[in-house]
């Protein structure tokens, strides 16, 4: 079971973002995810005009790495491991902090 997975609100434990947190956009392999405006960078674009794309500089955000993220405990305001209980026949993902149920509605 993925500890942390798309839709996910992350905070970030190191690296130029640091405390900042943001919502998973994707993961693009198991190793890496994809964090809305966590990690964005300026890239210099070569325009085609054939496919109508203008050049420039453009923002975009690359993969960070799962390790440096934590899923976001709104309970305790701060980021926490994540844990694997069984409920009702099924497996759910728990924050080891409090137990509670990740995603939850409160």
């Amino acid at each position: 079971m993925q500890n942390i997975r798309k839709g996910d609100e992350v905070i970030v434990l190191s690296g130029r973002d640091r405390s900042r947190r943001g919502t998973v956009v994707a993961r693009v392999d198991d190793d890496h995810v994809l964090v809305e405006g966590i990690n964005v960078v300026k890239k210099h674009a070569k325009g085609n005009p054939m496919a109508g794309t203008p050049g420039g500089i453009v923002d975009k955000t690359l993969p960070i790495h799962i390790s440096n993220v934590a899923i976001y405990n709104p309970e305790t305001g701060k980021g926490d491991r994540v844990g694997v209980k069984v409920v009702d026949g099924a497996k759910v993902r728990i924050f080891r902090s409090n137990g509670a149920v990740v995603g939850a509605k409160a």
